[in-house]
């Protein structure tokens, strides 16, 4: 066993145990189990919300981008700042409704706020179908980085399979505190890793950092950008302004639509909570620039391309050019970044299942029933994930901006229900949302569309061709629920319903 295996082994059974010791002393009913008991203090809920920030798709995701797409990754450090802008009221707003409601899911916003189960029921599909694909990019990225820091001796598949048998025990035994726990842990190893090989790469590599843009204005551009066009300007084919700007919108749009972002919102102690983390984490999300120095750097410095594509380009260089102590900690902050927000997603998928598609179904289960079928529902969840993967995977963030596509076709209905007289009915919320998630679904499965994360809609002009898909779909998904809302009046929530003016209240 070299020196890297042992350090990504001791980190992974330090986060097993981290996992199932958490539960030590807690209430593990429903909401104890799903959003824990909702007293989570400012820190923690920071750590949980920021989780998006530094998952496998930044690790690997990010670097690799900007390792094969020049310019085009900034579009990463583009949507999370603006989103936390919109954090400043949106996630008050849920928690305040949340707590009053005593919600444990999404989709209880959409039954509570419109009456409908059809609603809660659309919601928790078109969550859970979003969310595969996100748990399947954790995997992914997790093999990866195991099969890389190990120098080959533990293979992606083998990894892989660990990763999801310990991610269900440590869920089904503590709920979010599993996340919650190893959140403190990963934050920090990865935050000293990320800056530290952002600044020692360009500067050993690169030739520092004036040198290294130099030679990617043109100086010395790489053979592999040359060849298709890639720059630090949006230059390459398909990935231009309509692309950028449209993906941009797109994923600042969803940021907050994710289903296991409302249980980390529900669990908080205190809605100040996300004001402060609404100024703290753009600033945070800075740290992803030393993530793209990385993904440049290599761009530069690696004459072959990585076995296994783009993905792999920060381990491939990590592997050649540092010692195997390093390369043990990056593998294991690699590792943190797979397993925390796989936890999270995977208490989510559980929560929703049961409490969405279960309870719907069976009204008079008891609540252990209930808790029962949230935790039998988690390596069902992390199984499908793993078939879905080894029937062959999407580059990283291709696969994140399909679930972007999903869960952006719950935003409308979710504005309007902020509204103090909303004016949308229950009919035209589900319509809308069924009609986006097909046409998310249709373009993805239409190659001629929808091609190695790339949209092309022939029709529209030039400038629009490459528009995301999800934003296509959104309109779409906006006049139907307006036109559907016109002519069944009879499903709007009434006023007196609809309790108060979330979004005001929180603007207090």
């Amino acid at each position: 066993m070299n020196v890297a295996l042992a350090i990504l082994v001791i980190f992974f059974a330090a986060s097993l145990a981290l996992g199932l010791w958490s539960r030590r002393g807690k209430e593990m009913d429903m909401e104890g189990w799903s959003v824990g008991g909702r007293n989570l203090g400012s820190i923690i809920v920071f750590l949980l919300l920021a989780g998006e920030i530094y998952t496998t798709f930044t690790f690997l995701g990010a670097s690799g981008w900007a390792y094969a797409h020049g310019g085009a990754a900034f579009y990463i450090l583009c949507y999370g700042s603006l989103a936390y802008v919109i954090s400043y009221w949106l996630a008050p707003a849920i928690w305040r409704y949340g707590k009053k409601m005593s919600l444990l899911s999404q989709p209880d916003w959409w039954v509570a706020k419109y009456k409908s189960r059809t609603s809660g029921t659309v919601v928790a599909i078109v969550g859970i179908v979003a969310m595969v694909p996100y748990l399947e990019l954790q995997l992914a990225g997790l093999g990866i980085i195991v099969n890389a820091t190990s120098y080959g001796k533990i293979s992606t598949t083998a990894a892989e399979w660990c990763g999801a048998i310990c991610l269900v025990a440590y869920v089904v035994v503590s709920g979010i505190h599993a996340a919650a726990s190893n959140a403190v842990v990963k934050d920090i190893i990865v935050l000293v890793i990320v800056v530290i090989l952002g600044i020692y790469l360009p500067l050993h590599l690169g030739g520092g950092f004036g040198h290294l843009f130099d030679q990617l204005e043109g100086g010395g551009i790489p053979d592999a950008w040359s060849s298709s066009g890639v720059s630090l300007h949006l230059s390459e084919s398909g990935y231009d302004m309509g692309w950028f700007v449209s993906n941009i919108l797109m994923s600042t749009l969803g940021f907050f639509m994710w289903p296991h972002y409302f249980g980390a919102v529900y669990s908080a102690d205190n809605p100040k909570t996300f004001r402060r983390n609404a100024v703290f984490l753009p600033l945070y999300q800075l740290v992803i620039l030393f993530v793209f120095f990385i993904g440049f750097t290599a761009a530069v410095a690696l004459n072959v391309a990585p076995d296994g594509g783009a993905n792999n380009a920060l381990l491939e260089i990590v592997t050649q050019e540092l010692p195997q102590w390093v390369v043990g900690l990056v593998g294991a902050a690699g590792l943190f970044c797979a397993l925390v927000p796989g936890a999270m997603l995977l208490t989510t998928c559980g929560t929703l299942i049961s409490s969405n598609l279960y309870k719907p179904l069976f009204p008079r289960s008891s609540a252990a029933s209930a808790s029962l079928v949230a935790k039998a529902s988690v390596p069902v969840v992390a199984l499908v994930a793993l078939v879905l993967l080894f029937q062959g995977g999407q580059a990283i963030v291709n696969l994140l901006l399909l679930g972007y596509a999903f869960v952006t076709q719950l935003l409308p209905s979710m504005l309007a229900s902020l509204l103090k007289k909303n004016p949308i009915s229950s009919w035209g919320a589900t319509a809308g949302m069924v009609v986006g998630a097909l046409l998310v679904t249709w373009f993805s499965l239409d190659s001629a569309i929808y091609h190695d994360g790339i949209t092309t809609f022939g029709f529209m002009p030039d400038s629009l061709q490459h528009i995301a898909i999800g934003i296509v779909a959104l309109v779409v998904n906006a006049i139907v629920m307006f036109a559907v809302s016109a002519v069944t009046p009879g499903s709007r929530p009434a006023p007196e319903d609809d309790g108060t003016d979330e979004l005001a209240t929180a603007a207090v």
